[in-house]
């Protein structure tokens, strides 16, 4: 019998999901403990498996983009949140976004459906807790939302204080709360799409916004926590501090847009994303924040074209855990000081949807291997998800979670413009890749494929 041949799983999240799945294929036994719906994070609400809380979309499908580029290595290595996503996706130019509750519906029936999967609903809040005694290993993947108990059993683990930030989300609105007259179609650069809704502001119409967020009411940061916040996440009225045209020159930027009121390019534009196929739900795009609801409902209807906005879900913010990964994890993403207990996901010090799901994708393999006696080499360094595996060893004075990006692969050793850099780091990511996946091929196949 394997080594490795019973193996729990704590989290139903979108690594705990992809790391079952791939554990399944080489006929390991997994047990998933997901405590919901017996008990919810304060950003959950959804009863399904792999709850997309954050947003719908998995970022740029483009195969320059890095994210686009790791998309692409996921689908070679048969991704079940990408085959999901690609089964439930909903239409945003040139990302990849989903309906949420279809992509979570989709990815509970595959796993409830696994013969080889057992799904338990109940809340594991010690790396002891005697439910998981009998198993040959724990992943943990509870995500950044993991509880205050359990985190705190991951601390004492690791004998050190584990790190922290905040990540706020955007509100969602009503479609027909949208006032036509004023809000248009189209994607950047594209007048014709109908991917995204826009709504335009002059200069006075900006400035009175960005006033209004900086000035607005806010929810109150525990006592005991300081407020780090994810460059990556940041709340809109943070932004909105660092200087008057900070919005404007980032996620409010009129470029590539004219307003066919004026038929000029407004001085600034907040972009509504489709949560759904029926457009029925938008996402505004960038204005993830920790205003008071009564705020958001006051300040988000200032934007021309809001004005009678009807709030499906408003935006909030709330704790992401991570341990410093360079300290704590070994190249099999194990804790050093207790090797059969093995992180999945954001918790790992990755950040993002795409790249969560890539972390589980990966262990579910590394595990797999082993179960079976197979030896599979890690993706190079060049390519995205060698990239990010990367990241979980390189030490930082300060380490943070990162989303992939070609900064994260070694330099490219030759001079180009910085037009062309990021195809050219692509197209290496790409050939790399495809040169390891066949040399790969037989020992991937015999274990998981």
């Amino acid at each position: 019998m394997s080594e490795l041949s019973n193996i729990a799983i704590i989290g139903g999240g979108l690594a705990g999901c992809e790391c079952a799945r791939k554990l399944s294929r080489a006929g390991v036994a997994v047990t998933i403990f997901e405590m919901k719906p017996e008990h919810y994070s304060p950003a959950h609400t959804y009863e399904g498996l792999a709850e997309l809380v954050c947003s719908n979309s998995f970022r740029s499908d483009q195969p320059e983009a890095a994210v686009g580029v790791l998309k692409q290595e996921m689908r070679e290595l048969d991704s079940l949140v990408l085959e999901a996503a690609e089964a439930t996706r909903v239409p945003a130019g040139k990302a990849l976004a989903v309906n949420r509750e279809l992509f979570s519906d989709y990815i509970t029936r595959i796993i409830t459906e696994d013969e080889n999967i057992t799904l338990v609903h109940k809340e594991i809040t010690s790396l002891d807790a005697e439910e998981l005694k009998d198993f040959d290993a724990v992943v943990l993947a509870a995500g950044p939302l993991a509880s205050e108990a359990l985190s705190d059993s991951l601390a004492a683990t690791i004998d050190t204080t584990h790190l922290y930030f905040y990540d706020a989300i955007a509100p969602i609105i009503a479609a027909d709360s949208v006032n036509m007259d004023i809000a248009f179609w189209g994607s950047r650069y594209n007048p014709d799409d109908k991917d995204y809704l826009n709504c335009a502001l002059n200069e006075e119409e900006y400035h009175a916004l960005r006033e209004a967020l900086i000035s607005g009411e806010k929810a109150p940061t525990k006592d005991f926590e300081k407020e780090i916040h994810f460059e990556g996440c940041m709340p809109i009225e943070a932004l909105a501090e660092r200087g008057e045209m900070t919005l404007a020159f980032g996620s409010f930027k009129p470029v590539g847009f004219n307003d066919p009121r004026t038929g000029e390019r407004p001085f600034a534009l907040v972009q509504l994303r489709t949560e759904n196929l029926n457009k029925s739900m938008f996402n505004l795009v960038g204005c993830q924040t920790k205003l008071k609801y009564k705020e958001q409902d006051r300040i988000f209807r200032m934007i021309p074209g809001l004005e009678n906005a009807e709030f499906v879900r408003y935006g909030s913010v709330h704790r992401n855990t991570y341990v410093n990964a360079p300290k704590t994890l070994n190249t099999e993403l194990a804790l050093n000081n207790r090797p059969n207990v093995y992180l999945a996901g954001q918790i790992t010090g990755v950040e993002g949807y795409v790249e969560s799901a890539a972390s589980g994708l990966w262990l579910g393999i590394v595990l797999a291997a082993k179960a079976k006696k197979l030896a599979i080499a890690e993706p190079p360094a060049e390519t995205c998800l060698g990239g990010l595996l990367s990241h979980l060893r390189t030490e930082q004075k300060n380490f943070q979670p990162a989303n992939v990006q070609f900064g994260l692969t070694p330099e490219l050793n030759r001079k180009a413009r910085k037009k062309e850099r990021k195809l050219l780091y692509a197209q290496r990511a790409r050939e790399r890749f495809t040169a390891w996946i066949t040399e790969q091929e037989e020992a991937l196949n015999d274990c998981c494929l």
